[in-house]
């Protein structure tokens, strides 16, 4: 896959990968995502990055990672995960793939 979301400069941020150049790294995407922040709370966050920005930054960390799941596969995932109920309870299953409380699983 070719990343054409993602930038590395030398002169920028260390040369630390960024989203398009926006001095936002994808690492602070990726961690959001980590963290449980919505899609809309990260757009929010960052008013210039769009959807497409951050499942790139997904893609392209799997792909540092060795992930070798086919870009679709992380796509209907991601949009899995961000269309999961938020509440204090809730957290998605790495067991069943469910987004419930984990006492369901």
């Amino acid at each position: 896959m070719k990343f054409t979301r993602i930038t590395v400069d030398p002169q920028q941020i260390g040369g630390v990968p960024c989203i398009r150049g926006l001095r936002v790294p994808v690492a602070t995407v990726v961690g959001m995502v980590a963290d449980g922040r919505a899609e809309t709370e990260i757009l929010a966050a960052y008013p210039d990055l769009q959807h497409e920005d951050i499942a790139e930054a997904l893609h392209y960390a799997a792909k540092e990672q060795g992930v070798s799941r086919s870009a679709t596969d992380h796509s209907v995932r991601f949009r899995q995960f961000l269309a999961r109920p938020v509440s204090s309870n809730a957290a998605f299953c790495g067991h069943c793939e469910r987004s419930e409380a984990i006492s369901a699983c």
